[in-house]
């Protein structure tokens, strides 16, 4: 078992005396892949956090660290540069716009190919290799190449765009096909993975029937060549629900809370905001509409706070240095206007929290405001439903991101729509008790049921055991086949678009396969035999 990702779960320390050393840094993927990777004597892969720096490999609480180097150089065109200039800003919907450079490119294939070999090295015969996230697009492809025999997952942690969008990339072959070199793509949303599914339609024609594409095998024959079944299916990624309530009813937390409501002036509702600084998250919207509520009257600053965490975030990048400038503005402005002695409007905080600190926000909060303009996720909104325990809090969450799939219990809006995101906050202010411990009731039954255990677990069934599609017929289709053609009389009915037809984008250019036209032939020369075409299209 190997785990390929951009960073380590650790990080590099160095102390003020000189001393240096490893400090865990654990997150919800380590958390799910733990246990996991030490039954399976498992190494994880990635950068260290220290740039122009080489490591050896060494082992950490149980598992084997392998450290990847980065030049200074390659951090700025690999990561800075094609990853968070380039892909971040194209695959959430270009809210920002990306930047394409030739030599970002270069170097994040350069990066990708160092990060292959490193796994193909680490990996055993048959190993399963997981590959994270977008950093790391071309890497299926290139350990496939050297390492045929491993078995090969790739997941996606933010969204991936509709092929309009995707289609600016200049080298969006490329990242396709070191994509399908993964025997299962994982992805956060359904419609993610069927926008992927619609661009390799696009670009490479492949057949994809549900969930599985058919790749043909690069050595096979032309006229009847074998495919390789890759799946391409949602597995929305979730926390350690466990983990997050129980540090939510330990005492010291729970008192920490009382505190931060006091220290805020005790106020009727406090809401809560907490993202990276990044400007996917709609922290600007958030504070439009909490400005206009206050300067309307609809809320009133000595009943209602909010509380924004932004987290630094790739500060060297100059769309988030703009972006931090525009919220401090916005956050002074909003304050001049409105604050007094005793009540502060915003109350703004930009840097991280150790978790137990960010539990007693959660049960400080009342309303918990996640407006995220594209998300892949947003793991922030069920943390703050594990949390509640009480059975109390509001979550008001953007239906763009992929956390609304399933926490349809929550006060859904459209972060755009300025009167709505108004509104909302509102109803979330106002709910009346029973209402909020309704809802709560429902939102945590669906977190506590699909904790991060088994989104990992779902996953890894899918890439090494049930998931995996061989190609031909399996057994159960042939019973089924077998007990058809047994029968005395049959009637066929076939659809035409996904039957006979592969999907296209441009339905008037569906056309039956070569290969369909000769079944049905023989199906109509078959005694006892009746075909009939079901379609929806005009003849």
């Amino acid at each position: 078992m190997i785990v390929v990702s951009n960073r380590l779960p650790v990080d590099y320390e160095e102390q003020p005396d000189g001393s240096t050393g490893w400090r865990s840094s654990p997150g919800g993927l380590v958390t799910a892949l733990e246990p996991v990777m030490k039954a399976a004597d498992g190494a994880w892969i990635g950068w260290a956090g220290v740039a122009d720096r080489e490591f050896d490999p060494f082992e950490h609480d149980g598992i084997s660290i392998i450290p990847v180097p980065l030049s200074a150089s390659e951090l700025e065109e690999y990561y800075e540069g094609f990853s968070n200039d380039t892909l971040w800003p194209l695959y959430h919907d270009v809210i920002a716009p990306p930047s394409f450079h030739r030599e970002w490119w270069d170097a994040y294939v350069r990066v990708n190919r160092r990060f292959a070999e490193a796994a193909a090295r680490a990996a055993s015969d048959g190993a399963v290799v997981w590959v994270q996230d977008y950093q790391l697009q071309l890497v299926p492809k290139m350990l496939r190449e050297v390492r045929p025999d491993l078995v090969i997952g790739f997941f996606n942690h933010i969204p991936f765009p509709a092929y309009g969008i995707y289609s600016q990339l200049p080298w969006r072959r490329q990242v396709i096909d070191g994509l399908l070199g993964a025997d299962v793509i994982g992805f956060q949303r359904v419609a993610d993975a069927g926008n992927f599914s619609r661009a390799v339609r696009r670009l490479f024609g492949y057949r994809t029937h549900g969930t599985v594409i058919d790749v043909p095998k690069e050595d096979a024959a032309s006229d009847d060549p074998e495919v390789r079944r890759v799946v391409a299916r949602a597995f929305p990624i979730s926390i350690d629900a466990e983990g997050f309530e129980q540090m939510a009813r330990r005492p010291e937390v729970q008192a920490r809370a009382a505190e931060i409501r006091e220290s805020l002036g005790n106020p009727e509702t406090i809401m809560l905001g907490v993202d990276r600084l990044d400007y996917t998250k709609g922290i600007r919207h958030r504070m439009k509409a909490f400005g206009e509520l206050l300067r309307d009257d609809r809320l009133k600053v000595e009943d209602v706070t909010l509380v924004q965490v932004a987290s630094p975030s790739r500060e060297r990048v100059e769309t988030y240095r703009q972006l931090r400038d525009e919220i401090e503005l916005t956050v002074g402005r909003l304050n001049g206007d409105h604050a007094t002695l005793g009540h502060q409007a915003i109350a703004y905080l930009h840097h991280g929290y150790p978790r137990d600190e960010m539990v007693a926000l959660y049960l400080a909060a009342d309303v918990m405001l996640v407006t995220a303009l594209r998300d892949g996720m947003n793991l922030v909104a069920k943390e703050y439903v594990a949390c509640r325990f009480d059975g109390d809090g509001v979550l008001v969450l953007s239906e763009f991101a992929g956390a609304s799939d399933e926490l349809r219990q929550a006060v859904l809006v459209n972060p755009h729509d300025i009167e709505g995101l108004k509104d909302a906050i509102v109803e979330a202010v106002r709910m009346p008790r029973r209402e909020r411990a309704r809802r709560m009731r429902a939102l945590r039954r669906r977190v506590i049921d699909n904790d991060v255990a088994k989104w990992s677990a779902d996953f890894l069934e899918t890439l090494t055991g049930a998931g995996i599609i061989q190609a031909g017929i399996t057994e159960p289709l042939q019973r089924a086949i077998e007990e058809l053609a047994s029968t005395e009389r049959l009637l066929v009915a076939l659809d035409f678009d996904g039957t006979l037809a592969p999907l296209v984008d441009r339905p008037d250019e569906a056309r039956a396969t070569d290969r369909a036209n000769a079944a049905m032939a023989r199906l109509l020369a078959s005694p006892d035999t009746r075909v009939a075409l079901v379609s929806g299209r005009a003849p």
